[in-house]
C-alpha cells in the first residue's frame, strides 16, 4: 500500500500547493508556475498509466512484420536443401558468408522491431521529463530576486535594484512554496519511472531529483538566513 506513489495524491496535493499560493499570491507569477505545475501534475497521471499499458495493436503489427521477415528467411534455407553434392572450400565460405549476412539482417531487424514499442515509450516519456526539468529552473528564477538580506534597512539600492515590498512573513512562505513546488517535480517524475523502469528513464529522474535537492537547498539557506536575521532583529 505504502510502496508505491499515488498519482492521485499526488494530484491533490498540487491541487492544495496550487489553491495556497493563489490566495496567499493572487498576483504573483509564483501562481502562474503552480497552476501550471498542477496542470503538468494531471497531464503525468494520465500520460503515466498510458506508458505502462502494452500497445496492442502495436504489438500485432510488429509480430505480423517479424513472421514476414521469418518467412523471407525460409527460402535461404531452402536453397542450402538443393546442394547435394560436396562444397569447394570456395562454394563453403561463400554459403557460410551468405548466411551470416542473412542472419545478422534477420537479428538485426527482429531486435529493432521487438525494441520499438520501449524506445517510442523512452522519447515520449524524455520529453515529459525534460519539461519537468525546464519547470525547475523557471521555479529557480522566481526566487532568485527574494533576497532576506533586503529585509535590512542598511543596504543601498540601485536604479535597477528589482522591487522588494514583502515582508518577512510573505518572503518566508513564497521561498517555502517554491520548495514545494520543486519537490513535487521530483514526485512527478518518479510516477513515470514507476511504470516504466527503463534505464535511460531512471537516469535522467536522478538528474532530475539531484536538480530540485540543489536548488530546494538553496532556497532553503535563505531561509535560515532569514530565520537567523529575525532572531537577531528581536535580541
Amino acid at each position: 500500500m505504502y510502496r508505491h506513489l499515488d498519482s492521485e495524491k499526488i494530484v491533490a496535493a498540487l491541487d492544495l500547493l496550487s489553491r495556497r499560493v493563489r490566495e496567499r499570491f493572487p498576483q504573483a507569477g509564483l501562481t502562474k508556475v503552480v497552476e501550471e505545475l498542477y496542470k503538468t501534475g494531471q497531464e503525468a497521471q494520465e500520460r503515466s498509466l498510458w506508458v505502462a499499458r502494452p500497445l496492442w495493436h502495436f504489438r500485432i503489427l510488429i509480430g505480423a512484420l517479424l513472421v514476414l521477415i521469418m518467412a523471407s528467411f525460409v527460402p535461404v534455407v531452402g536453397t542450402l536443401k538443393l546442394i547435394n553434392h560436396p562444397l569447394t572450400l570456395g562454394e563453403f565460405i561463400q554459403v557460410l558468408e551468405s548466411g551470416i549476412n542473412d542472419v545478422v539482417f534477420f537479428g538485426i531487424g527482429i531486435f529493432f522491431l521487438a525494441t520499438l514499442e520501449t524506445r517510442m515509450k523512452r522519447k515520449r516519456v524524455l520529453s515529459l521529463l525534460h519539461e519537468l526539468r525546464a519547470l525547475a529552473h523557471v521555479i529557480d528564477m522566481h526566487q532568485l530576486t527574494k533576497d532576506p538580506e533586503s529585509l535590512l534597512r542598511t543596504h543601498q539600492k540601485t536604479k535597477s535594484s528589482p522591487q522588494r515590498t514583502m515582508t518577512e512573513f510573505a518572503l518566508q512562505r513564497y521561498l517555502n512554496y517554491c520548495s514545494e513546488m520543486l519537490a513535487m517535480i521530483s514526485k512527478i517524475a518518479s510516477v513515470y519511472v514507476q511504470h516504466f523502469p527503463d534505464t535511460e528513464v531512471v537516469d535522467v529522474v536522478n538528474d532530475i531529483e539531484s536538480l530540485t535537492h540543489g536548488l530546494s537547498r538553496n532556497i532553503w539557506q535563505k531561509i535560515m538566513l532569514l530565520q537567523s536575521l529575525s532572531k537577531d532583529s528581536s535580541g
